[in-house]
């Protein structure tokens, strides 16, 4: 750190993103990537704009916007697209909450939601899970500032319903909630259908996950006209052209393509179903995901040394060195391939 950085700065725990190890071929099951590349068409997309590199995206995406407000059933003012879905999130906080306003969150979630609201100063207070690693919807009801939930919650891969959700956004008619649902192709129910009936809610999705673009960083949003105004507010206050040419072409192609990208989602999940039961014939606890991921403990080893002993066999999973889950590692779902290697070193370690 130099000494030019303000005092304001120079407190923030910034996030950490999973290791990107390069001294070896990894299995790699640490960050939550999609293990099935993008199709043909968004390949041809990307190539296609690669030549006009000269020229400045379009600020308002309104092909990319098009493209998703017509699979989704919505109008172009109710989309929003960005630079990745934290680029969103930054936001949301930012217009929201700010500097003295309040945030609430789960206090195991996305370990983002904390550096932004220290990186704001907002007032964030962190909700209990409950013993189960559920979230309690109640503890959301009637709060006084921005709600943000990540739903399936990132790291356990846990779920609310529509109705539950719902709960929230109607009891905080004064606030905006937050909706990340960064995960919810692999088995979730969205909440985009209820920005049509509350102009509270903000609800953030991803290409990374279930569209294979973590290296492109697109992210979207759905909200009744007003916020997505706000949102642009801000945008065009930092980085209008925050959404490159080929990415905004990558993204639109992707969307035409939606069925290729939800087989995958499905294949997905089956193989997290198939991996989740080999865990337990192994003697794990696994929470019960409809993310990308699994949540899982073993009682013969704790979560530090298996991530080490992993690593050390060439395969890469996520641990938090954190009260409540350091027992825990989250593993990423990859191919039928990857899941096999992970059984297999797993087996080796426990003996």
């Amino acid at each position: 750190m130099s000494r030019y950085l303000i005092n304001q700065y120079q407190s923030l725990e910034a996030y950490v993103p999973g290791e990107q190890p390069q001294d070896m071929r990894y299995v790699k099951l640490n960050t939550n990537e999609n293990p099935y590349p993008p199709s043909p068409a968004v390949i041809e997309a990307a190539s296609r704009e690669a030549g006009r590199l000269q020229l400045y995206s379009d600020p308002v995406c309104a092909t990319l916007r098009d493209a998703i407000a017509g699979l989704y059933g919505v109008k172009r003012e109710n989309v929003y697209v960005s630079n990745g879905s934290d680029d969103i999130l930054n936001f949301a906080f930012m217009a929201f909450a700010g500097r003295g306003g309040k945030a609430y969150f789960p206090d195991i979630s996305y370990g983002f939601y904390r550096v932004f609201g220290d990186l704001h100063g907002c007032d964030y207070r962190t909700v209990p899970l409950e013993d189960d690693f559920s979230i309690d919807p109640a503890k959301y009801h009637g709060l006084d500032g921005l709600i943000v939930i990540a739903n399936p919650n990132a790291p356990t891969g846990m779920a609310l319903s529509v109705d539950e959700i719902e709960g929230i956004v109607r009891t905080n008619p004064d606030h905006v909630v937050v909706i990340d649902e960064a995960y919810v192709d692999f088995g979730a129910e969205s909440c985009v259908g209820l920005t049509a009936k509350y102009d509270n809610l903000l609800v953030v999705q991803t290409f990374s996950k279930s569209r294979s673009m973590a290296g492109a960083r697109l992210g979207f949003a759905f909200a009744n006209a007003g916020l997505i105004a706000d949102l642009d507010r801000i945008k065009y206050s930092t980085n209008p052209y925050n959404v490159n040419l080929m990415t905004c072409a990558a993204g639109a192609a992707a969307i035409a393509d939606n069925a290729y990208y939800m087989a995958n989602c499905r294949r997905i999940e089956a193989t997290r179903t198939d991996t989740a039961e080999r865990l337990r014939a192994l003697g794990f606890t696994v929470l019960p995901s409809k993310a990308n991921f699994l949540f899982a403990k073993s009682d013969r080893v704790d979560g530090d040394t298996l991530y080490r002993e992993l690593k050390k066999r060439g395969v890469l999973v996520r641990h938090f060195n954190t009260p409540r889950i350091r027992d825990y590692n989250r593993i990423t779902i990859g191919t039928e391939g990857e899941m096999g290697i992970l059984v297999s070193k797993i087996r080796e370690i426990l003996g």
